[in-house]
């Protein structure tokens, strides 16, 4: 058992042209900060298995000899790692995430979604065409700094466009912290100029909205056309929705990839160090604000706004930064603190109303 246990946890061994020899969970993704939470005994009982795709009939799974299907879990998203039991009525244990990534879910329930686990590196899609946004881009970058996972911004449809590098330099506006690459998603480009993040035993992502080539990076990095893709509108360069649900993919290179459905709507929740990371020349000139509680509007000493007039700080990029602080703290208020203060507001309502009818 003990020989059991150390082939699954040992760290990747070397071929003898020193490329990387995966064990069966390493394909998938395992690395030593899943495997330091597990004793033998789980493993023997409860092998683990890694959710590669979210569906609404269930999860499928995949593990050392093991790919299944499991029943749905709101808890549970495309990338976790999961302990799986014998008894089939018998809930997973989920092991703790490396990272997480997740938004405040679309409608007016403010419920939160999760969107992927257990990622090394996002890769934030866009393209150049009327398609590109720097505000969007800085939702996907905070989202990424939030959960530490690394962020690449990755400019598709080079070939497209008659002065491209004008795209690169607004995207590198966004972040010194951020690598932008500039390329066609088609043909061997995107595995060499992405290779330095696709290393065995990592797991990426590609985010973006519809039609930026999210399927099709995914394609070039695995050497095949599996993934359907399809061209965006002509009249507004808005993509169609081709992929329907969030999949991990294995790549011959050792790399697992994670494609996921075109999101246009991204509200960001419980992300106030990722804004404040991917802001952090607002925030240190801030810091020299003469108030503490400056609301960098109109105070006197206020170092935000003199940085403005002096065109040290774009007043574009300090009106996103606001917007993106006040959207996040607005979001990350519980559903129970909103329903507290609504009832505290109707029942302010009804008082008033009844003093006035008396």
């Amino acid at each position: 058992m003990k020989r059991e246990y150390l082939n699954v946890l040992a760290s990747t061994s070397q071929k003898a042209d020193n490329k990387p020899v995966l064990s069966p969970l390493e394909r998938l993704g395992w690395q030593p900060y899943f495997a330091q939470q597990i004793s033998i005994d789980q493993l023997t009982t409860t092998p683990p298995v890694r959710v590669m795709e979210v569906q609404r009939s269930g999860l499928h799974v995949m593990g050392e000899a093991i790919d299944t299907h499991i029943a749905p879990n709101a808890d549970i998203t495309v990338g976790d790692w999961l302990l799986l039991a014998d008894d089939p009525s018998s809930v997973p244990t989920p092991l703790q995430r490396k990272s997480l990534i997740k938004r405040r879910a679309p409608g007016h329930d403010r419920r939160i979604q999760l969107i992927a686990a257990n990622l090394d590196t996002v890769f934030i899609v866009t393209s150049c065409n009327p398609d590109f946004n720097i505000a969007r881009l800085e939702r996907y970058v905070a989202l990424a700094m939030e959960a530490e996972i690394t962020p690449v911004i990755v400019i598709t449809k080079a070939d497209m466009c008659d002065d491209p590098e004008t795209y690169r330099t607004q995207a590198a506006a966004v972040s010194e912290l951020v690598e932008v690459i500039l390329l066609d998603a088609r043909g061997d480009e995107p595995k060499a100029r992405l290779a330095p993040w696709c290393k065995p035993g990592q797991t990426v992502a590609f985010l973006g909205s519809s039609g930026v080539g999210k399927s099709t990076l995914t394609n070039a990095l695995s050497g095949s056309t599996s993934i359907a893709t399809q061209p965006i509108r002509e009249d507004d360069a808005r993509g169609r929705h081709t992929t329907t649900s969030r999949q991990l993919h294995l790549l011959d290179s050792g790399c697992v990839v994670l494609d996921t459905p075109g999101m246009r709507e991204l509200q960001l929740t419980d992300a106030e160090t990722g804004i404040a990371n991917l802001f952090s020349d607002i925030e240190e000139l801030a810091s020299q604000c003469r108030f503490n509680d400056c609301q960098h509007e109109q105070e006197p000493g206020c170092a935000v706004l003199a940085a403005v007039e002096s065109g040290e700080l774009d007043p574009q990029r300090l009106e996103r930064w606001r917007k993106l602080a006040a959207e996040e703290q607005f979001n990350t208020l519980s559903l129970a603190q909103r329903r507290s203060k609504d009832r505290a507001f109707g029942k302010m309502v009804r008082e008033a109303t009844q003093r006035k009818k008396r």
